[in-house]
């Protein structure tokens, strides 16, 4: 008898134990990668020091969205809300990077917790809802991305709470039988934050309005008109505070090309990488087509997964896969919780085997995502007892220097070798630190790809090189003043890391400045340019 217990039920707790273990130590492996850029004083990705200018910006009481033809030539093309937020903490502290990477990481948190919610809501199952939402964590692209200065992962926040505030309002509407107009009210905020977080929230509140509409048709038309309203006038109203610039750098600098390759390699990446969590929520969300109702997180994981294809658009990448993550998370938890109490009914057999089955599939799933930094004795030996590699060989980055041979870097990613994930160390914090020496030693702001230099310096941000090429594109920018100030050698430094800006503005700083230094900062080769002796020319 003892030992038929030892067989029933040590198994499933071991394996739900490893499982647990497994997606633990992810969630330490993220937060140490998290506290390294807390500690990183210049842009690790090369968007975050614009984002953290938006923030100054608004600290301020100013509008980032601005004319980028006229110096510093800067503007935004973000909405506000995130940068809000941040604002108290450079009211307190300065402009300090460290302060929008932690309303980042800390947002996931808070997404992660919504995810074990949701789940334990409807499975009553604590260690697969703990396990559901630790798989959001450990998604490569939410550790590539959650730690950073960017606003995407807060808007996935904002979209994740709205849709499980969703099912709580609809819940107690049908439990009470009357309206709970507190709650839509809530869901309603919500999504209006989620789309002045990021434009690409529009894909949540279809979701939510077309769940509202299959259940309410009536109240989702009452709730939509208004809704539609509240966000154009906000709309309108920020346009016509910046004369015009809101919408020429929010919707016309977002027309960006589609890359049909750039959009089948990420779909393959993102399955190949979730592949548990992806097949198991679209099971659930066939199995509800054709048995049940469908809810609000079937319909939202449909149209997240679809609206995914924009991460093809020149710009994107794997973030956009994220709010799709989040909500396979849930359906997956959901789908094991009915699971397992489906076969507790059939006897203890089938309830130990599918205890079994939902242990060893978290378990294959975690082999999937597997990711680590290397960089101390322990995790290089946790990574080597794993059978994993403790390091990759890569060139670092170059765009604007020749090649530079291959190099050990202390970070292993099944998502293959990529331009996140490793920490910065103390090398990288002293080469940004030589980078901002040398702009002190001009009397200018560097004209550069990251404003992370100038920030240290204490000069001014200039020009926001993927936003003006975003602009160039879309024939909304006159680079007149900026040409001709580069023409005259108006900046005592360049710095280049990946060439974003416009042909015309590579070409004249090509012929106006030369590369003095190289310096090597988290894997990029950065090019230090100054002005050409003209009186040497032909």
């Amino acid at each position: 008898m003892i030992e038929r217990k030892w067989t029933w039920f040590t198994l499933p707790t071991l394996l739900a134990g490893l499982a647990l273990l497994a997606y633990l130590g992810y969630f330490a492996v993220y937060t140490i990668y998290a506290v390294a850029l807390f500690q990183f004083p210049f842009d690790y990705d090369q968007g975050e020091g614009f984002e953290l200018m938006d923030t100054v910006l608004f600290s301020q009481g100013q509008w980032p969205y601005r004319d980028n033809s006229s110096y510093p030539f800067y503007s935004s093309n973000y909405p506000p809300f995130f940068h809000l937020v941040v604002v108290p903490l450079v009211w307190l502290f300065g402009p300090q990077y460290w302060t929008g990477r932690l309303v980042s990481y800390l947002g996931t948190l808070v997404t992660a917790g919504a995810i074990g919610y949701a789940v334990q809501r409807e499975s009553r199952h604590w260690w697969l809802s703990t396990l559901a939402g630790l798989a959001y964590l450990a998604s490569n692209y939410v550790y590539h991305v959650g730690p950073l200065f960017r606003q995407h992962l807060f808007m996935v926040m904002l979209e994740t709470l709205a849709v499980v505030a969703v099912t709580l309002v609809i819940g107690r509407e049908e439990a009470r039988q009357r309206p709970d107009n507190r709650g839509w009210l809530l869901v309603m905020l919500l999504l209006l934050l989620a789309g002045y977080t990021k434009q690409l929230a529009y894909a949540t509140v279809a979701a939510v309005f077309i769940f509202l509409f299959l259940r309410q048709p009536r109240r989702a038309i009452l709730w939509g008109i208004p809704f539609a309203a509240v966000a154009g006038l906000i709309f309108l109203a920020i346009n016509l505070a910046t004369g015009g610039q809101w919408l020429v750098n929010t919707v016309t600098a977002n027309l960006n090309p589609f890359q049909p390759d750039q959009a089948v390699g990420l779909f393959r990446q993102w399955f190949e990488l979730h592949l548990v969590l992806t097949v198991a929520a679209a099971a659930y969300a066939v199995y509800q087509l054709y048995f049940e109702r469908l809810s609000a997180y079937t319909i939202w994981f449909v149209l997240a997964t679809l609206n995914s294809v924009s991460a093809g658009k020149w710009g994107a990448g794997e973030s956009y896969f994220v709010t799709a993550i989040a909500a396979s998370c849930i359906l997956t938890g959901i789908a094991f919780g009915r699971a397992l109490d489906a076969n507790r009914q059939r006897g203890l057999a089938w309830h130990t085997i599918a205890l079994v089955a939902v242990a060893l599939l978290f378990l294959f799933q975690a082999g999937r995502f597997f990711h680590m930094p290397t960089h101390t004795p322990l995790l290089r030996s946790i990574a080597a007892a794993l059978g994993r590699p403790t390091e990759v060989i890569v060139a670092p980055q170059t765009s604007c220097s020749a090649p530079r041979p291959p190099v050990a870097v202390p970070y292993v990613d099944s998502a293959g070798v990529g331009l996140l994930g490793r920490p910065p160390n103390a090398g990288d914090t002293v080469a940004g630190k030589a980078i901002a020496d040398l702009v002190r030693q001009g009397k200018t702001a560097a004209f550069s790809e990251e404003a992370g230099f100038n920030f240290y310096a204490g000069r001014d941000v200039v020009t926001n090189p993927t936003q003006l090429l975003n602009l160039y594109n879309n024939n909304q920018v006159d680079l007149t003043d900026m040409w001709q100030m580069l023409d005259r050698q108006q900046f005592d430094t360049v710095i280049f890391r990946a060439q974003f800006y416009p042909p015309p503005i590579l070409d004249i700083i090509g012929q106006r400045y030369e590369t003095r230094h190289l310096i090597e900062m988290n894997g990029f080769v950065y090019c230090i340019m100054r002005p050409k002796d003209l009186t040497t020319d032909d």
